[in-house]
């Protein structure tokens, strides 16, 4: 299946559907053949296709677009609008053409046939087994907009805690790589400079002075090697993290180890483990099928595979709190809250509360990393660059002292 996804090709289409109306679009497929008869099933007759450029502008549908169309969906279904129209609504509606365009596809093959959920399970990319889950209990039960809803909402608060956990993450990341770019700015252009001078001294250098000047030399000579080395390290590593799954379980343990943000990164992770199980349990769908799910919505591997053992256990017949206790990943209040829910019969609630107290607890803890961060990387930044000009000036104090 995965080589099959792998030979689809883009193709840009433009076509009139029945009524004469002019369309134009963007449909994946493994050939121009079977682009063609796809676009026939759905009443378009096409008056040019052609393969799309691998740099081609149109933007990427992200996840904030996904959560967006969802709540747009569930409010027009819920405020009585049908389906097909508020598809139409929301396609035209919306800044991306490619949401548009995906949104007009699911819209064809519900048209033809087929029901909401499997026309959201032919794109995988965008809408994972939770979403297709969610959905055809929603439609089996005749309860469509109340599950568009809860999904809509379970989507913006997953999104709000990835959204807090990236915010966490990217001031000290890019404090160190702007911290970087001017150290070797400073290394190769204008310590060469303070060498030339001090060419001229006629009297030994400070060992401070001469360890950067050492280094200033290195850095000008190998430059191509440091960037080279930097960049090709980074692009093996994400390329490794992602195709590996023993790169992605060690450097996920590894996460959850970090001193201070590790603990951020479990606290997220249980939160949206407790959010997408109470999510699915409150919307029927059985326990070892949402489980299902939950793993896959995790975000970290030693949960997913923890969740994984969690399944297999209930599968056989032990309880959820017993099994959570088994994996050694749950806090005792996790555990507590979980078996309450199972003996109350109130478990979709229960989870629900541990969802937000640990969403409560991100938010606190993004608020105090962001707070201690700030003095720390002065600090950093502080001894690093002042450093650096203090080894420099050296030599100027001491033939200052010297006249």
């Amino acid at each position: 299946m995965a080589a099959n996804s792998a030979k689809e090709t883009t193709f840009s289409w433009e076509g009139m559907d029945k009524r004469g109306k002019r369309l134009k679009g963007e449909m994946k497929g493994s050939g121009l053949a079977f682009v063609t008869a796809t676009l026939r099933r759905q009443g378009i007759t096409v008056i040019k296709i052609k393969k799309q450029s691998a740099f081609s502008s149109s933007k990427r549908i992200s996840e904030k677009d996904i959560t967006l169309f969802t709540r747009q969906l569930a409010t027009m279904m819920k405020s009585g609008v049908p389906l097909l129209q508020s598809f139409d609504i929301v396609g035209k509606g919306h800044s991306n053409a490619s949401v548009s365009k995906l949104l007009a596809d699911i819209k064809g093959d519900v048209e033809t046939g087929s029901s909401l959920s499997q026309a959201f399970r032919k794109y995988p990319l965008y809408f994972d087994n939770l979403f297709c889950n969610l959905v055809q209990a929603g439609e089996q039960a005749g309860i469509l907009d109340t599950l568009l809803d809860r999904l809509a909402t379970y989507k913006e608060k997953i999104l709000a805690i990835k959204s807090k956990i990236k915010s966490a993450l990217f001031y000290p990341i890019s404090i160190l790589v702007v911290a970087f770019i001017i150290t070797a700015v400073i290394m190769i252009f204008v310590i060469p400079a303070f060498k030339d001078l001090f060419s001229n001294f006629g009297a030994d250098l400070p060992a401070p002075t001469m360890v950067v000047i050492a280094m200033s030399d290195f850095f000008v000579q190998y430059w191509w090697a440091i960037f080279g080395a930097i960049g090709g390290g980074f692009w093996f590593f994400f390329y490794t993290w992602k195709r590996s799954e023993k790169m992605q379980s060690t450097m996920d343990r590894l996460l959850l180890k970090i001193p201070v943000f590790g603990e951020l990164i479990r606290k997220a992770t249980i939160a949206r483990f407790a959010r997408t199980l109470s999510t699915m349990f409150a919307a029927g769908v059985p326990l070892v099928e949402a489980l299902d799910s939950v793993a896959g919505a995790s975000g970290n591997r030693v949960y997913y595979d923890a969740t994984k053992q969690i399944q297999s256990d209930v599968t056989t017949g032990t309880s959820l709190t017993v099994s959570m206790q088994n994996t050694e990943v749950f806090p005792n209040m996790v555990l507590q809250m979980v078996s309450i829910g199972e003996e109350s019969g109130a478990l979709d609630s229960m989870l629900s509360k541990v969802a937000d107290f640990y969403e409560g607890e991100v938010d606190d803890a993004v608020a105090g990393i962001s707070s201690l961060m700030e003095p720390i990387i002065m600090v950093v930044l502080g001894t690093l660059i002042g450093g650096l000009v203090i080894a420099m000036y050296l030599p100027i104090f001491k033939m200052g002292q010297a006249v």
